[in-house]
Formats: structure tokens, sequence, C-alpha cells
């Protein structure tokens, strides 16, 4: 192989990208495992994974001999023909999550419009003609129109009404108030919910994963589906491969992205039960859905996920993170929530700043949500001495900002 620049090019041009994106003065050319290094070869722990993403971590060596083999041999035909990687991407995907059928977008957004279609077309197939779906304050489900709009996020919304109509809106974690919609909204078909939110601020049900037991529940006694998003719980996040894993339900619609390309732009919608048969030819599709490429690369996470033990290790590590968060943050005023590698740290003031500090005093990458809430959501195979370092860095930065005011 030729041995070529792979830094992107400099000019002193004004970009041209739109600014939708408030970025950091700073840039990564390389990644391996868990860090990230800039052109000069500066090392940076990488607690945020590209926002759960990287699941597997950078340059995993595996998937870019994948990648590079696939792109060389075929990237994409389009599904009017057979698509040999997708159907064996979706079979793998079956077998860890238990749903029947797979559908492959190209992001969280478009498997959560695919969520949302299958409800509406669910709702008209029962004979209701304005079909609603309850989803949860706090909740993000994507930036799309009807997403957007499915997101318990006025930011997110604001300066795009009119907005998507058929969504009812309840506390996150509150069974009453799902109840309470039931009696007063028959045309009700679907509840859309994540099993923890991660934009929200990594936020559990104070009943844990028993919260989706008592929807399944719901769903059940009013014919209604339910759906999950687990965009950013899927695929080995919170030690288990989907989050309702951790109880013995299963919902009808599963949506999933993020991870389950580890850095490549892919996404599925599955569904058993009383969704299987919802979308038929002609209802649903994307020219990009499950090309070859996409749908090898999802293959090999999910091969590597389970050959490696993914799962075992993030549930481990994880739960040794938020162990000697809770005990070194002790004497501070901190909540420290979440799952496996999904940890959310509630300092008792607003910390964007610490994204910052972080970076430039520790080299440590982590994100900010909900103002309040420091989001850790490392790779998954992280080793305890990646760990170490993570709260190493981690630590005196909380404690000095807390200690400060």
């Amino acid at each position: 192989m030729n041995n070529l620049n792979l830094a992107p090019i400099k000019t002193d041009q004004p970009t041209h990208l739109m600014p939708v994106f408030s970025r950091q003065p700073i840039s990564f050319v390389r990644g391996r495992g868990s860090y990230l290094y800039t052109e000069d070869g500066t090392e940076y722990l990488d607690a945020l994974t590209g926002i759960a993403v990287c699941g597997l971590g950078h340059a995993h060596p595996v998937l870019a001999e994948t990648i590079a083999d696939q792109a060389s041999t075929l990237i994409h035909t389009s599904n009017i023909y057979e698509i040999p990687w997708q159907t064996a991407a979706a079979q793998k995907l079956a077998e860890v999550s238990g749903m029947e059928e797979v559908y492959f977008s190209n992001s969280g957004a478009e498997s959560n419009e695919g969520a949302i279609k299958i409800a509406r077309k669910f709702g008209h197939m029962q004979g209701v003609s304005t079909p609603r779906i309850i989803v949860a304050d706090q909740a993000f489900h994507g930036r799309t129109l009807a997403t957007l709009s499915a997101t318990g996020n006025k930011k997110v919304q604001e300066g795009f009404a009119p907005l998507v109509e058929g969504f009812i809106r309840v506390p996150f974690g509150d069974i009453e108030a799902i109840e309470e919609a039931a009696l007063h909204h028959p045309d009700i078909v679907a509840i859309l919910i994540e099993p923890i939110q991660g934009e929200g601020g990594v936020n559990t049900a104070s009943q844990g994963f028993g919260y989706l037991e008592d929807i399944r529940r719901i769903c059940n006694q009013h014919n209604w589906l339910m759906m999950l998003d687990e965009i950013q719980t899927g695929n080995g996040r919170t030690g288990k491969y989907f989050a309702y894993q951790h109880t013995d339900i299963i919902p009808d619609v599963v949506t999933t992205a993020k991870g389950l390309g580890n850095g490549f732009p892919i996404g599925a919608v599955m569904t058993q039960g009383r969704a299987v048969g919802v979308l038929t030819a002609g209802s649903h599709g994307s020219t990009y859905s499950g090309t070859a490429l996409g749908s090898r690369v999802v293959y090999t996470v999910i091969d590597l996920i389970q050959k490696e033990n993914i799962m075992a290790n993030a549930a481990k590590i994880g739960a040794w993170l938020a162990e000697q968060l809770r005990s070194q943050l002790a004497d501070q005023q901190v909540i420290v929530r979440g799952f496996g590698m999904m940890i959310g740290i509630e300092l008792p003031k607003d910390c964007a700043e610490l994204v910052n500090i972080a970076r430039d005093e520790q080299h440590l990458i982590i994100n900010v949500t909900s103002a309040n809430v420091i989001r850790l959501l490392p790779a998954l195979n992280m080793n305890q001495q990646q760990a170490d370092d993570l709260l190493q860095r981690l630590l005196p930065v909380i404690r000095n900002f807390l200690n400060a005011s």
C-alpha cells in the first residue's frame, strides 16, 4: 500500500459547512482503542466514543480489515436485488435481539421514523383514524420532523413548528401517567420509550428496568405496540446486547444505531409479535438501506461483541467505574447512575465548562448533557488499566470544580 498522507488538507479558506454544530477547538487524525490522537501525536483518553458509537474502540483491526476488503469487493447495488450480507446481518441481529423482522436504515433518527410509521400503520389497520403514540418528557428520538416532535426537548423543537401531531407526553418512569393517558385517549396505539434516557441526562426510572415490565403489561392490556428506542442503550452498552434483556420481556418494535456500525453510519428497526408484517412492499424504503458494505460491518460488529466477551466486560468495568465514582465523590453532592458503560454523574450545578477543562487539562474527552450531568460512554472493551486512567483524569476535574465554588 502506498504511504498516503491521511491528514486532512489545511487551507486558509473559510469553511463552507453549515454552522449547525458547536465544534470544540480540536481535531483528531487517528485513534486506537480507547485513545484519540491529534496531528502532533498528543494522546487523549476518549470516554465518549463518538457519543456511544465506537463501542469496540477506534480502529479495531478486524473491523478495519473487513471494511477495506468489502469496499474493494462491492459497496452498493440497491435493494432491487438480493444482498447476501444484508440477509446474514439480519439473521445475526435477530439472534441477539429475539426479534423477527429487520429493516436496515442509515441512522438512529431514520430507525425511529420507521418505528413511528409502523405505529401509525398498525393503528390504521386497527381502524384508528388518528393514531397517537405515548412518549416521555426529556426524551430524545432524533432531529427529523417526526422524531424531533417525539423528542421532549423544547430547544430541539424551537423554530420548526408546526410539529408533527400524534404524540402524548408523560413523565419518564411514571406508570400511573401512562395508565391515566389510556383512560382519556382511546386512539393511543403505541408507546415509544428509551430504557435509559441518554440526551435527557442518563435518566433511569426509579423502578429500574421493572419500568419496562410495567409498560409491557399495559401494552398487552390495550393492544398497543411497545416500541423501545435503543439507539444509545443497544449493542452491548448496558452490559446486555439490548437493555430490555435485563428483563424477561420482549418489545414489539426495537430501534438501534450508534454502536451497531462502530462508526459506520447504519441503523435498524426490528419487529416481532403484533408488529410483524405491518410494513410491506412499497410502504417503506431507502436507497442506502442495508448496503453490502454496511451489512457486512453490522455482521462483523455483532460477531466481535459476541466472541470477545464485550458485554461481560462492559458490565464489569462499568459497575466498577460507577462504584468508584460514588465512593470517591461521597463527600460531594453528586448522583451517579446508569448501567454498564453508560454512566451519568449529576453535579449540583451546571457544569458545561468541564468539557473544555477535562480536554485541556487532563486530555480527557467527556460530554455534559442536560446542563449538569457528565455523561461517560467509554469503549465497551476498555480494560482495567484504562478505567483507572479515566478516573485519575476525571476525579480531579470534578473535585476542583465543586470545591472552587
